[in-house]
This record gives structure tokens, C-alpha cells and sequence, in this order.
């Protein structure tokens, strides 16, 4: 497959993924139209995060791309649909933090807005061109009054302190404000919660899941990137968490079967092509393991994108992302699993934000590690990263 067509397949599967929530948000109507899909029991709490969740892990997977310089001999129709969707994005945001919208952002009742709070800060430190200083006085205002709002929620001894620690990121990097008792034990606990060979434990135990994708590892490293002119220890460990993210990297390709599926274990498998945000960040980042070259990650992250999401039912009749891994498969949910929670399946989208004459989408094409070898071709053999 061209490389300039992928690029479109990728654009296309993005574009039809986010339109329909920022459209929703822009009118003031997300939660007249979400088909929320919620586990019995927990539907009012789980309507009066929605916005917010939704909103956060869209922008967050969109905003690299949103930031992207597209240049004059890119394609008309990649230019057009970024323009339109920037000013999208920016009306979404300006309408769900007005107060009189039906979708106002809730950003302190209940513990889950402090999660969706931290996506929606790694989405302005990923795009503060595009998404920051377009904002008029006001916005800014209610957005830096949101972030500072979460702070109620203390946040769980597990990967939930990165997003106490991410918001404290945006603030100083935004509103030069910052409490470091909600920045140090994130970075502290994870060194602590370290297990080898480039994973980290969520929490203090190691859990088979994608969690160390998901969450960990991206917004370990961009708060520590941060925190690096904060404080003398935070950047020395840049370096270390930074080889880390290298070697996860290396695993996340090698997870990547020949047709693009992946080993099934662990929570949240319904964020799709979501399992696989740190290894396109690292693309986006361009610090790829050694002998492992971009074509091959973009290769392999094709696969996974049309794997995930384009399954029969992936989508409802308006829209709407469904539940599941492949077609919609509602028994996979755990009960904090919605409509609007399975759209963090966008960050798997991050490098979008790479030009089109960069390594990444100017590579051929090349199979990634199991194709290599389920085919019976020959291929370097894995090496561990010790400590």
C-alpha cells in the first residue's frame, strides 16, 4: 500500500471517529444524542462524566495533528478537513465550558473527571498552538478554573496519580501555577513501581493489560519533560525513563500480529487501537528501538487501526463508536465502560502529527517483527533491557 494512501486511511478513520462527538459538543446536543450504553446502575453517574471523557480522549489522540504545519503540497483534501476541524475542536471546547450549555464539563463531582481532566491537559501540552492561544480570556479562564476544580479528587495509588501529576503540568505550563504534592508522588511511586525490561507496575503490583500504554508511559514521559527545568532529580531521570519507553516500544511491535490483532488480556480492551498510544507516541516522538524502522511501525499500526475498526458494528447507524474490540461486544465493558470512554481509542492516531515527508510516512512499506517471523523469514532475536 502507498504510504500517501495510508496517511488518507489514517486521516479518514480519524476524522469519522471524532466528528460526531465535537459536532455533538459544538451544538450544545452530546448528551441528547450519545447512545451512552452505560452498565445497569451506574447510568447517572456515568451521563454527568460524559463530556468530559469524551471531549478529553478525543482532543487528546486529535491534537498532535491539529498542531501539524501542513504545507502547500500537501493534499487539498488533508488541508481542508484540518481546518475544519480545527475550528471545530475550538467551538466544542468554547461550548461545553459555558455554563449554560446542557454539556457543561464537569471537572469535580465523582472521582472520574480528574481522569478525563488529565487527557484533556496532555491534548494542550501535545497541540498549545492550535488548541491554547487561539482561546479567547474567557475560555482560558473556565478551562484553568476546570483544571484547578479536579484537584478535589485525590487520586487512586495506582496510574491515577499521572493524572494528578498531568493537570499540574498543564497548569504550570498554562496559568504558571503548580503543587508539586500533586506532581512528586506520581513520579516517585512509578520508579518505585518499576518492574524491569521497560514496563512499569499500576500501582504496586504488575497487571497483564495495556495500562503501561494507555496511560503510564506517555504521560510519565511528557510531565517529566516538564518537570525537567523544575528540578535536578526529575531530569536526570528523563533519560531513564525516556531508554524505558524506548524498550516498551520494542514490545508493543512485537504484540502486533500478522493480521494486526493482539493478545486479548487484561481491562479496558474495548479503547481498541487505543492499546497502542505509546508506540505511536514514540513514532510521533521519532525515538523508535534500534533495527525497527518507521515503515514498519506504520505498517504494523495500519494493521492494528483496520483490525479494531473496521469490524462490522463498530459503529452504530448514527455514527457512534460501540463497545468492543472488534464489531461491537458489549460483554467486554467493565462498568466504568461507555460510548464516550471508548473513544481513546483516537491516540493510537498520534502520528498524524509527523509531516508527510517525514520517516514515519515517507518509508515503503515493511513487515513488522511477526510477520517477519510467522512467515519464516529471518529476524533478530528479542533482548531485554536490565537495569
Amino acid at each position: 500500500m502507498p504510504t500517501t494512501s495510508t496517511r488518507t486511511l489514517w486521516l479518514n478513520h480519524l476524522e469519522r471517529i471524532v466528528t460526531p462527538p465535537l459536532t455533538a459538543l459544538a451544538a450544545g446536543e452530546l448528551l441528547a444524542q450519545i447512545p451512552l450504553q452505560a452498565t445497569a446502575g451506574s447510568e447517572e453517574s456515568r451521563r454527568a462524566v460524559a463530556p468530559l471523557e469524551i471531549l478529553g480522549r478525543v482532543f487528546a489522540g486529535l491534537a498532535p495533528w491539529l498542531e501539524l504545519d501542513l504545507q502547500a503540497g500537501d493534499s487539498a483534501q488533508e488541508i481542508a478537513a484540518q481546518s475544519r476541524l480545527r475550528t471545530l475542536a475550538l467551538a466544542a471546547l468554547a461550548r461545553s465550558l459555558d455554563p449554560a450549555s446542557p454539556d457543561l464539563l464537569n471537572f469535580e463531582r465523582g472521582g472520574q473527571p480528574l481522569v478525563d481532566a488529565a487527557f484533556l491537559a496532555h491534548a494542550f501540552l501535545r497541540a498549545p498552538r492550535q488548541l491554547w492561544e487561539p482561546l479567547d480570556a474567557t475560555t482560558r479562564a473556565r478551562l484553568i478554573h476546570g483544571w484547578r476544580a479536579s484537584r478535589v479528587t485525590t487520586p487512586l495509588e495506582n496510574n491515577w496519580l499521572l493524572f494528578a501529576a498531568m493537570v499540574e503540568a498543564a497548569l504550570h505550563r498554562f496559568a504558571g501555577e503548580f503543587l508539586v504534592e500533586r506532581f512528586e508522588p506520581a513520579i516517585r511511586r512509578h520508579e518505585e513501581w518499576y518492574k524491569g525490561d521497560g514496563a512499569y507496575g499500576d500501582g504496586p503490583d504488575f497487571h497483564w493489560d495495556y495500562y503501561n500504554s494507555f496511560v503510564i508511559q506517555p504521560m510519565l514521559l511528557d510531565v517529566l519533560e516538564v518537570a525537567q527545568a523544575l528540578n535536578a532529580d526529575w531530569a536526570a531521570l528523563l533519560p531513564v525513563v525516556q531508554k524505558r519507553a524506548v524498550r516498551f516500544a520494542a514490545v508493543q511491535e512485537r504484540l502486533i500480529a500478522p493480521d494486526g490483532s493482539f493478545p486479548v488480556i487484561g481491562r479496558s480492551l474495548t479503547y481498541r487501537c487505543g492499546a497502542f498510544q505509546h508506540l505511536a507516541q514514540m513514532a510521533l516522538r521519532q525515538e523508535l528501538p534500534s533495527g525497527i524502522s518507521a515503515g514498519q511501525i506504520r505498517c504494523a499500526l495500519t494493521a492494528v487501526i483496520q483490525r479494531t475498526l473496521e469490524a462490522p458494528n463498530t459503529f452504530d447507524a448514527q455514527g457512534w463508536l460501540t463497545i468492543g474490540l472488534c464489531g461491537h461486544q458489549p460483554g467486554l465493558a467493565e462498568s466504568y465502560i461507555t460510548c464516550a470512554s471508548v473513544y481513546l481509542c483516537s491516540t493510537v492516531f498520534l502520528a498524524l502529527g509527523l509531516p508527510s515527508n517525514a520517516p514515519f510516512w515517507a518509508e515503503p512499506d515493511a513487515p513488522w517483527t511477526s510477520s517477519k517471523i510467522w512467515s519464516g523469514a529471518n529476524a533478530p532475536a528479542d533482548h531485554s533491557l536490565y537495569s
